[in-house]
């Protein structure tokens, strides 16, 4: 697995880091793209809807993987 990349973003006002491998950052900025939203807009999203006892770092992580599957299912369908 590649290395990890740590980032500070801006939430709500609030300073927060986090810390993914090169290819979920790499995921997140294309899919932030084909949603024409910054990255951190997209960061803001999946925050806003995640469970509160759960990492954000966890949560962008599972958003990513339920991204790449409709993608895939999308793909079978059509």
């Amino acid at each position: 697995m590649s290395a990890q990349i740590k980032r500070s973003i801006t939430i709500s006002g609030h300073r927060t880091s986090i810390t993914l491998e090169r290819p979920f950052w790499d995921e997140l900025k294309e899919i932030a793209c084909r949603k024409k939203v910054s990255v951190t807009e997209l960061v803001r999203q999946i925050d806003s809807r995640r469970d509160a006892s759960g990492s954000l770092t966890s949560a962008i992580r599972v958003f990513i993987l339920e991204q790449l599957k409709k993608q895939r299912s999308d793909l079978r369908q059509g």
